[in-house]
């Protein structure tokens, strides 16, 4: 199964089931800058606006403190840590 991925001022493109975004995101020139990949460094911070057919799994709990020191907005996630199971929809997050 495949799903999309979209941007504000981008077309959608879409990946396979599971894949990681930051696997992905990168070869589609896509907004969200990738640092570690690993989830540490905070760089890959996304707001996640929309979410059709299907979900995203919730954050883990070493995601949420990295997301507590880097911004404050809701929504977001690090992109290095999804794995695509839905139709969603991204916007860079300013770093705060």
């Amino acid at each position: 199964m495949k799903y999309s991925v979209s941007f504000e001022d981008q077309a959608a493109v879409s990946a396979k089931e599971g894949t990681l975004l930051s696997e992905f995101l990168d070869a589609e020139n896509s907004p969200i800058l990738f640092g570690c990949r690993t989830g540490i460094c905070g760089t890959c911070i996304c707001k996640v606006s929309d979410v059709k057919n299907g979900s995203i799994s919730p954050a883990d709990n070493d995601e949420l403190e990295i997301l507590e020191v880097y911004s404050d907005e809701p929504h977001t996630r690090l992109a290095c840590q999804v794995a695509l199971t839905a139709d969603i929809k991204l916007s860079p997050v300013e770093i705060i």
